[in-house]
């Protein structure tokens, strides 16, 4: 089947669209500053304002009490709110994700997902969500993983909330996810009302392209999701993917800002953030200059540009070697892998002979595979791979020296899984998924 190279561009519609008010959410502290210079007040309020924004998440000024009344009557005067995104309509899974249908000052809505436990994606890729996965499924055996102080606090290289035997917690030192029963969450986030790659297998392509998000819708999305979960930064462990609708890449200052934003003023670490990309080469190259950035995945779904250009037109304008060629600048860091993710089409790109393509293809880079069982949606036409032949697709990875694991899938009855996010407002009937 033809199909057209996508175009990448919105067209028609305004990067930055505006809202009822100036939203507040989404400046830097810098910004903030010279916000309040130029209102004639102190330049120290930026700060009081910049914690209120990020770390306590300040719904509205009139929640902002470490601000004067006069300084918040000021602001509103001048047209400023705070500017969250809302959540509008929540779907919960059998499994205990949440889809949220999320919508801007503009009226535009997107989707984010909430899914405790993540879904398994951080597996070798050598950071400390990572670890955190990979001591767990040693059964907590690794004492050298489990260091404390003496006090039985945590040590400098303990994850939070992994205690030595015999260390207990004070309640109070307990988030809400290990009450709950969870050791992590992650957060799936949006980077664009709509999608431009055209991904044949994927939903969110059906919608087309309408505007980039800024950097405070695409951060405001996390802000949301924790407040209404009461989830506390530091307390509990949140690990935060792009790879919501949208391609980040396409849309890349406003994420790169949203990253700065989600990192210095939400305080989750880079390392905890994983952006993933149909295969942006000029924009992957200008991320391995960051001196910030989070983990890259690379939506790899090939093992040849044959294949790829059927299941992701991109690949005509970049094809996988360009790609392989981009993210072979980025610096790695001792322990850093990059992730290639590869879902699994029935018939398609699921046989040995793909599997031999993709060890020739990765061979000599510091990679690991996520393999992703591919998730069903209405007027797509594709199948599921059968499951012996996942099951084989990843020992011949494997057993060719490449470190490999298959995703869970998360939220497939509400069409929260990876490629099913469509702007749901009214519940279709569910597909029947196998497996």
């Amino acid at each position: 089947m033809l199909m057209e190279t996508p175009d990448l561009e919105p067209k028609g519609v305004s990067a930055l669209p505006q809202g009822a008010g100036k939203a507040l959410f989404g400046a830097s502290l810098v910004e903030l500053q010279d916000l309040m210079v130029g209102l004639g007040l102190p330049k120290y309020r930026a700060a009081q304002m910049f914690e209120a924004l990020y770390r306590q998440r300040s719904g509205s000024l009139e929640e902002i009490t470490t601000l004067p009344l006069a300084v918040r009557e000021r602001l509103a005067a001048e047209g400023y709110v705070v500017g969250l995104p809302e959540i509008v309509q929540t779907a919960k899974s059998v499994d205990g994700t949440e889809r949220y249908l999320i919508r801007m000052a503009d009226g535009e809505t997107v989707e984010t997902v909430w899914m405790p436990e993540g879904d398994g994606g951080e597996r070798g890729d050598g950071s400390e969500a990572a670890a955190e996965e990979e001591l767990e499924d040693r059964g907590d055996s690794d004492p050298t993983l489990r260091l404390r102080r003496e006090d039985g606090a945590p040590g400098r290289d303990e994850a939070p909330g992994v205690l030595a035997p015999g260390a207990r917690k004070r309640w109070q030192d307990v988030g809400v996810l290990e009450r709950s029963g969870y050791r992590r969450a992650t957060i799936c986030i949006s980077s664009q009302v709509g999608c431009a790659v055209n991904c044949q297998f994927c939903l969110t392509a059906k919608l087309g392209i309408k505007r980039n998000l800024r950097a405070g819708e695409i951060a405001g999305q996390v802000a949301a999701v924790l407040t209404r979960q009461a989830v506390k930064v530091g307390l509990d462990r949140i690990n935060l993917v792009f790879m919501g609708m949208g391609e980040p890449f396409l849309n890349y200052d406003e994420f790169m800002r949203s990253v700065h934003l989600l990192a210095k003023g939400m305080a989750i670490p880079e390392s905890r953030m994983t952006v993933s990309t149909s295969g942006i080469e000029p924009a992957i190259r200008r991320f391995a200059q960051e001196t910030v950035r989070p983990k890259l995945a690379l939506s790899l779904n090939a093992s040849n540009d044959v294949v790829r250009e059927q299941v992701m037109p991109i690949t005509r304008k970049w094809n996988i070697q360009a790609l392989l060629d981009a993210v072979a600048t980025i610096p790695m860091g001792k322990r850093e892998y990059v992730t290639f993710e590869y879902v699994l089409l029935g018939g398609v790109n699921d046989q040995p002979v793909h599997a031999r393509e993709v060890l020739a293809l990765l061979r000599g880079m510091r990679a690991k595979v996520n393999l992703i069982v591919w998730n069903p949606g209405p007027g797509i036409d594709y199948s599921q791979p059968e499951p012996g032949d996942v099951a084989v697709f990843q020992k011949m990875l494997i057993d060719g020296g490449m470190p490999t694991y298959i995703r869970r899938p998360r939220g497939r009855d509400i069409y929260a899984a990876c490629g099913q996010l469509k702007r749901t407002v009214d519940m279709p009937e569910l597909v029947t998924i196998g497996g």
